[in-house]
């Protein structure tokens, strides 16, 4: 099964499956027993080109580094791969942050990943109550500008603040957002954006930390504590479309779908999504290779008419999530904002 792959600007390419690498950031990668540079090199073999990490995810630029120079080591290259990383301003940060602050962290990134240039930086601002994300987004410009930066992304901004980052003059290539068969907030605006301004989306939670697998069919709704952070996360976000009942309603239809097409349920909650518009790709959580073949049916099948009318009389359903892309993350002290971590470069090195 070859991988699809989506020219985001001339000659930049991308598989539409993005290995993620927040599970690989110190304290999500306990009990994994794999080599992960050799994990990448299979996923890398298998077509899967593309790798997304952030400033944040600690460790994971570095370890992206060794294997992007042991891939050139062995093969001559590495150019055939392509990094996406973020720029994630601390929250304390945002009402003092300066240009040098911004070229500290992009020359930080550079440094860790072994590159001279970076391939893509996808942008962060926790809260619209703080103003400067444009006057931010105009310094990455000047770094794109002076050659340390290829592309400029946005994670996490909603349709009215991209529209400003956009209309200052900064030409944005992606925006990386959660979207899924759960959450379809990037449908209220954000795609007719996206459409006018010739961006993609980069998804993130098409899975929903796992929840969209076989194994959360016909069982009973979990309580807290759960096992990470992930969990927690997404079963918000199931209790915001509509609750456990509904969601199992919606896991029913995707099973029919994944047995009639030979595929696991998994693989068409992401297919559903990967045939959105202006979506570019999906971001795969994998820590190792154990789902990497399962992954990779993905490219097996296409959805045809009564597959989306099934999955379209259950989403007929939903009730929420409300608001514009993020909207309710960014409340601090609700219950989605207070499971954000926001001063991770503060722990960096």
């Amino acid at each position: 099964m070859e991988v699809e792959k989506i020219e985001l600007a001339p000659g930049f390419q991308i598989s539409r499956i993005v290995k993620g690498g927040w599970q690989l950031s110190q304290g999500h990668s306990h009990g994994a027993n794999n080599d992960p540079i050799e994990d990448m090199f299979a996923f890398a073999e298998a077509g899967i080109t593309t790798f997304d990490c952030a400033d944040i995810y600690t460790g994971v630029e570095e370890l992206i580094g060794k294997f992007l120079a042991e891939r050139k080591r062995r093969l001559g290259s590495s150019s055939d791969i392509k990094v996406l990383t973020k720029f994630v301003p601390d929250y304390d940060d945002l009402a003092s942050i300066s240009k040098s602050y911004v070229e500290k962290i992009i020359n930080r990134s550079l440094k860790r990943l072994g590159q001279e240039r970076l391939d893509m930086v996808q942008f962060s601002w926790w809260t619209y109550d703080i103003p400067g994300w444009v006057e931010t987004a105009h310094w990455l410009k000047e770094l794109q500008q002076a050659g340390k930066i290829n592309l400029i992304s946005a994670t996490n901004f909603n349709t009215a603040s991209t529209k400003e980052i956009v209309s200052a003059g900064v030409k944005l290539s992606t925006l990386q957002v959660q979207y899924s068969l759960l959450d379809n907030r990037p449908e209220k605006s954000l795609i007719s954006l996206c459409e006018e301004e010739r961006m993609h989306l980069l998804c993130y939670g098409t899975v929903a930390g796992g929840f969209f697998s076989k194994q959360w069919l016909g069982v009973s709704e979990p309580k807290a504590p759960f096992e990470n952070r992930s969990l927690v996360k997404y079963k918000l976000m199931i209790d915001e479309f509509g609750g456990w009942e509904l969601f199992q309603r919606l896991l029913n239809a995707l099973n029919i779908i994944a047995f009639k097409h030979n595929v696991d349920l998994t693989n068409v909650a992401s297919r559903y999504i990967l045939d959105r518009k202006s979506v570019g790709g999906i971001i795969i959580g994998a820590r190792t290779i154990a789902h990497l073949k399962s992954n990779l049916k993905i490219f097996s099948f296409q959805l045809d008419e009564s597959d989306m009318n099934l999955i379209e009389g259950v989403l007929s359903q939903r009730k929420g999530p409300p608001g514009d892309v993020f909207d309710i993350e960014r409340i601090k002290e609700g219950p989605h904002g207070s499971i954000m971590k926001y001063n991770l470069n503060q722990q960096q090195v």
